[in-house]
């Protein structure tokens, strides 16, 4: 009984380190005891501690079927030892670490995580930050990194707004790990995703999205909006979706996006005027146009329509009923419907 206890408890403390449990309460990286100095040192204690629960469970296991071999008098006949391949704990791997703990970032940015307080923060229809600050116990000041006030995160890949996704990481390991080891934590954090952070967030394939349709089994509970050429993306956190947040986006996102590629494209034209315009210019001078040709289109055929018939969800009926409610207006997800 005592071998069971402890195995059980082994495997319980082992699922609840990740998001898709119910008891999840903390990022394994950012605990008491687990975190370093740096993003790397935390790792390095995360894979220490992982081999030892490792090794224990196979200590344990060994022991349950020897104690099953002399009960049934077997001694001879079959081998206690379990091979570490069959143990089923989560072993560290730094490229999937790395995408968990941008998950949990990113829930942060949302409000459904917070550094300061454990569990689900925001997980119901319409809560706003207002009740993130009740439940945490904190004012705006107090916090140690604050979520996004419409729980809208853009993604895009050159650094056209303040809060973009890959700003806001940068932001996330400036509060949790200090300024100092900004530059050592984003080091290790792209070298173990084998990309910069910038790239994850927008990649088709590989990317951010993709391991998040991966971890809730084709149920994502941030939603990408995202244009037919994909030049403006969007994460929406479901969970704080109401029947404005379409307009919010295409207001104070899209809009916005719209006039700083125009912006960006009479720069860009200004120099080939003045004979003063590299190769480099001229090729992002036509890739500006595309974007901005893909951004028009998204507005007035599919977004705008959108915003305008204000559509409500109601959460009980799960992502499968409410995500094609969107159409194109979202990224599709290949098995959802």
């Amino acid at each position: 009984e005592a071998i069971v206890s402890d195995a059980l408890c082994l495997s319980i403390s082992d699922w609840d380190n990740f998001e898709t449990s119910w008891d999840f309460r903390d990022q394994p990286l950012l605990r008491p005891g687990l975190k370093g100095a740096t993003l790397e040192a935390s790792w390095r204690n995360w894979e220490a501690q992982s081999t030892a629960a490792i090794r224990r469970m196979q200590e344990l296991e060994t022991e349950n079927n020897r104690l099953f071999i002399a009960a049934y008098g077997l001694d001879g006949e079959l081998q206690p030892e379990v091979p570490e391949a069959q143990i089923t704990l989560a072993r560290a791997e730094a490229r999937r670490d790395m995408a968990a703990l941008l998950s949990y970032a990113v829930g942060c940015m949302m409000g459904r995580y917070s550094p300061d307080h454990p569990g689900l923060i925001l997980a119901n229809a319409g809560d706003t930050v207002d009740h993130y600050l009740a439940k945490v116990g904190k004012s705006t000041e107090e916090l140690t990194f604050a979520p996004d006030d419409d729980a809208i995160i853009p993604i895009t890949e050159d650094e056209w707004f303040e809060d973009d996704a890959a700003s806001r990481v940068r932001d996330f390991l400036r509060a949790t790990f200090g300024s100092e080891t900004l530059e050592q934590n984003l080091d290790f954090l792209e070298d173990s995703l084998g990309k910069s952070l910038r790239k994850y967030f927008t990649a088709n394939t590989g990317g951010f999205y993709a391991d998040h349709i991966k971890t809730y089994k084709k149920r994502p509970i941030y939603w990408m909006f995202e244009s037919p050429k994909k030049h403006f993306r969007a994460l929406v956190y479901l969970h704080r979706y109401t029947k404005d947040t379409v307009n919010i986006l295409l207001t104070g996102y899209l809009r916005e996006f719209r006039h700083k590629l125009v912006h960006h494209q009479s720069e860009l034209q200004a120099k080939i005027e003045a004979e003063t315009a590299t190769a480099v210019d001229r090729a992002d001078l036509k890739k500006t146009k595309e974007a901005i040709k893909d951004v028009e289109e998204y507005e007035r055929d599919i977004l705008l329509p959108l915003a305008q018939q204000r559509l409500e969800i109601d959460l009980d009926d799960g992502v499968k009923v409410n995500y094609p409610k969107f159409g194109k207006a979202l990224a599709k997800v290949t098995g959802l419907s």
